[in-house]
């Protein structure tokens, strides 16, 4: 009979490319992966890896037996997920990462509520953008990440995932204070043509989604700075070296040389928590998800009460 973790480490070195992804998406050592891999070459009898430059390419075997090892770990995470849901208990590990907003908006109270409520539930948060979350969550790396989309650039999540709303958020202008519309009380985008931008790092979902606003709006983006924190972001707008956009959740403190000026009409995005479908019933899923909702406070959003 094959071993479900030699079938495991086999899944991850076809997922993940290399024996050190592999083992570190394992926490274990390459030798210890390399060991699992041999054991089950000398099992199926069947070479399942060749080497290709420094990295390994899968045989045709292994291919095939990739193919029914991500079935079977899919039956088994299932199977834990309905013990669990039966247990009614929330315990173990849940392994949680998110954007950084939400990091410093939602994390400290969810996590605060977890611990009073389930102090046998161990969660392991770690900071990461969705572009990199959700494929670690659909490949079964992450149990759970936190997410954002905006109204006007929907996400689209792949096959296998759920998802699940937490809140709704609103980005406002920051302008120096010397700008001409620093004491409006709203603005619409369109009249900031011609200003110069501040932005997050390329390649991230909020750089993404400038860009394309800003375009969808008429506007060119002439973007002079990148950088990844709003802090960071805040600190340029007060020195006047553009303008930026920003949500209000896990805003940090305003300097005094920046105003906050609403949009017209409001840019909303909103926050989801993503899981494996396959994970769905487990009872930690549902108790941080109740607790990131509770987290956020009242949403605006009348689609969370269905």
């Amino acid at each position: 009979m094959l071993d479900l973790e030699r079938l495991r480490a086999l899944h991850a070195v076809a997922t993940h490319g290399t024996v050190s992804a592999a083992a570190d998406a394992l926490h274990v050592t390459t030798s210890a992966v390399s060991q699992q891999v041999a054991k089950l070459e000398r099992e199926t009898g069947q070479k399942l890896f060749e080497r290709n430059g420094r990295g390994v390419r899968l045989t045709d075997a292994a291919e095939l037996l990739v193919g029914h090892a991500g079935r079977i770990l899919s039956l088994v995470e299932e199977a834990q997920a309905d013990l669990e849901a039966h247990r009614g208990v929330v315990v173990g590990e849940l392994a949680v990462a998110s954007f950084p907003t939400a990091v410093r908006g939602l994390a400290p109270a969810a996590l605060a509520q977890l611990r009073r409520e389930h102090p046998q539930l161990r969660i392991l948060l770690s900071e990461s953008d969705p572009t990199e979350s959700i494929p670690r969550a659909l490949r079964g790396d992450l149990d759970l990440a936190i997410v954002q989309d905006w109204d006007n650039d929907p996400l689209a999540l792949p096959e296998g995932l759920d998802r699940g709303t937490i809140c709704v958020d609103i980005a406002d202008a920051a302008l120096p204070a010397d700008h001409p519309l620093a004491y409006r009380e709203d603005i619409a985008l369109k009249e900031l043509a011609g200003d110069r931008w501040i932005s997050s790092t390329p390649g991230s979902i909020c750089h993404e989604w400038l860009t394309y606003t800003l375009r969808s709006a008429g506007l060119e983006p002439v973007i002079d700075h990148m950088v990844y924190e709003y802090a960071t972001q805040l600190a340029l707008v007060a020195a006047g070296a553009g303008v930026s956009i920003l949500p209000r959740l896990g805003r940090c403190d305003v300097p005094e040389s920046v105003r906050i000026v609403p949009l017209r009409p409001a840019l909303t995005r909103r926050i989801y928590a993503v899981w494996r479908t396959e994970a769905a019933r487990r009872p930690a899923i549902c108790a941080a998800l109740d607790a990131l909702r509770t987290a956020a406070g009242p949403s605006p959003d009348p689609l969370l009460s269905l």
